[in-house]
């Protein structure tokens, strides 16, 4: 079959369902060219669009979760200077209020990412990311102009609008990474979802940026960190206005809303090609084409699939959290957010491509194992030698960024159906976002500190099963590079000449 990305694609692609041996395909059997053209395209000013949208978004939402540093410190010395304070030292908010603030951005994520990966599945990738960019842009303005100025009222109106910023935050993770992954071909899919995934660590960064910049020139403390907060507005407005210019995905339109011609032509606009489409086969049976998330079926076809995703982002995160809280432990440096964030946001979409995303996974969660194991042994050693410490752990995240924090985005937006795509990626995440808050809250004691917890030693030990535990996971994660999204999924096989492609990309 000739590429379909020239001045004009006519001929006929073949899809045929992909069945068991020896038993009759009960899905469609349909001709899609639309999609063979977007697989085989070359990467053009649409894909860095698609990505760039989607990057800003997930830009926004990081920007958003970090900056909750800065305005805690500020709000405990603007409204708690005189509860918690020491004679000549500023005031602190208090390890209850602080944990609020925290952990309803986290429930909220955890609400976005179930609820708006579904919306994905049944409105539309684009519709649905719309509304979630709506959501951040609207309640960081919001959080900017939390009112009264009783401590309680202030807290209280800030948990609320941060409750449902984290729903727009959570809610742009999986809807991101479908419209990426839906937009762009087959041998750069991988780069261009882990590039918009790293955008949050130019997320963070920009935090930092922000809050040198309005501390240097807002002289009160009060008005600094609203203006932190609601500067968060900006990005999620950009996105949202961005989002735009493209149309929904293919793949949707095809797949899930079942009009192929329409995709066709929205295609036709994107590649500035003519792609000729024809209707579905709805004479072919659709039994096989309506099993839904909790059936027999997906569980046969996905549910290890499904397991082994939201296993590895529960670990990773579980690992990332509670990590943080032992490094401010042991250096007590307040950078190591931004030090996380130099540390490898970028190099993963390289390697994701290069390596592949399941060799990469399994050599991060590997180094991460061994590097918890030799500061858990020497623990006593690197107690007294803080910059031997950093290096190692600098070592850990940058292999955990390069490695699983990026595969763990980019596998579950290509390993399942079309119409289940962003449910499974909101499922994975969702996953993720229950081992962030155990990890940020669950190895506390109540005073609020790890030493009096479990200890940092056990700790580290703790986080090197958990590594190992997503090593073992990541088996079950099949390799993605190089293969079409729907022999992926195992919708169907493409054929071109007698010749098909299998799950390999070969």
């Amino acid at each position: 079959m000739q590429a379909a990305v020239g001045h004009q694609a006519t001929t006929p692609a073949r899809w045929a369902a992909v069945a068991p041996a020896g038993r009759p395909s009960m899905a469609r059997t349909h001709p899609l060219n639309v999609l063979a053209t977007l697989d085989r395209a070359r990467t053009r000013r649409y894909h860095l669009a698609a990505a760039a949208i989607a990057g800003t978004g997930l830009l926004a939402g990081a920007y958003n979760l970090f900056c909750i540093i800065f305005a805690s410190r500020l709000i405990g010395r603007v409204y708690y200077a005189d509860e918690t304070a020491t004679p000549g030292e500023p005031g602190q908010l208090p390890p209850d209020a602080a944990a609020a603030l925290n952990g309803v951005a986290f429930c909220g994520t955890f609400v976005g990412e179930l609820a708006f990966s579904w919306l994905g599945d049944r409105i539309g990738r684009r519709r649905a990311y719309g509304l979630a960019l709506a959501l951040v842009a609207v309640f960081s303005a919001a959080s900017g102009f939390s009112f009264g100025r009783e401590a309680k009222a202030v807290l209280a109106t800030l948990c609320f609008f941060r409750f449902w910023l984290g729903v727009g935050v959570g809610g742009s993770h999986p809807l991101s990474a479908a419209i990426v992954a839906e937009y762009t071909n087959k041998r750069t899919r991988g780069a261009f979802v882990a590039a918009a995934h790293a955008m949050q660590g130019v997320g963070i960064l920009l935090g930092c940026t922000v809050a040198l910049g309005v501390s240097s020139v807002v002289p009160e403390a009060d008005h600094v960190w609203r203006a932190i907060l609601a500067a968060g507005a900006v990005p999620a407005a950009l996105s949202f206005y961005l989002r735009t210019k493209l149309p929904e995905t293919a793949r949707y339109t095809a797949l899930v809303a079942r009009e192929p011609k329409r995709a066709a032509a929205d295609m036709s606009l994107v590649l500035r090609t003519r792609i000729q489409e024809q209707e579905l086969d709805v004479s072919v049976g659709r039994v096989d084409d309506e099993w839904g998330l909790f059936s027999v079926q997906f569980m046969k076809r996905h549910g290890l699939h499904l397991l082994a995703t939201s296993s590895a982002c529960f670990l990773l995160n579980l690992t990332y959290y509670t990590s943080m809280g032992a490094v401010q432990e042991v250096a007590r440096l307040a950078r190591a957010q931004a030090l996380i964030a130099l540390c490898g946001a970028t190099p993963g979409y390289i390697l994701s491509v290069v390596l592949g995303r399941r060799r990469l996974q399994l050599a991060g969660f590997a180094v991460m194992t061994l590097s918890m194991l030799a500061l858990a042994i020497s623990y006593d050693h690197w107690t007294s030698h803080a910059a031997g410490f950093f290096a190692l752990y600098n070592v850990t995240f940058f292999f955990a960024n390069v490695g699983p924090n990026t595969t763990t985005f980019v596998a579950p937006a290509e390993l399942f159906p079309a119409r289940l795509r962003c449910t499974c990626h909101g499922v994975a995440m969702a996953a993720g976002r229950a081992g962030a808050v155990l990890g940020a809250f669950g190895f506390l004691s109540k005073g609020g500190d790890y030493a009096s917890g479990i200890g940092t030693r056990n700790e580290l030990f703790v986080l090197a099963g958990t590594n190992f535990l997503g090593m073992l996971m990541s088996l079950f994660v099949p390799e993605t590079r190089g293969a079409s999204l729907e022999v992926l999924s195992k919708e169907v096989i493409y054929e071109s000449n007698g010749m098909f492609m299998d799950s390999s990309g070969g």
